[in-house]
């Protein structure tokens, strides 16, 4: 029974938008740090990266979609 109560606790917990928003911050260090060695080490930075932003299909043209997915 305390095992069930500990699960549903932290099921909870992960589900929570603060939680979200603090595993992309620690992501976004880790990136950060990385990034730092790397180029401290003589590599090339990564090229940037496209922004995502999610919109509701009917805001968005057909042919407004920029993607590099060969069908």
């Amino acid at each position: 029974m305390q095992k069930d109560t500990f699960e549903k606790a932290f099921g909870d917990f992960i589900d929570r938008r603060e939680y979200d928003q603090a595993e992309n911050a620690l992501f976004s260090m880790v990136r950060i740090a990385f990034v730092a060695g790397w180029k401290a080490a003589g590599g090339e930075p990564p090229p940037p990266q496209k922004i995502i932003e999610l919109r509701h299909k009917k805001d968005i043209a057909t042919d407004a979609i920029e993607t590099d997915i060969k069908l």
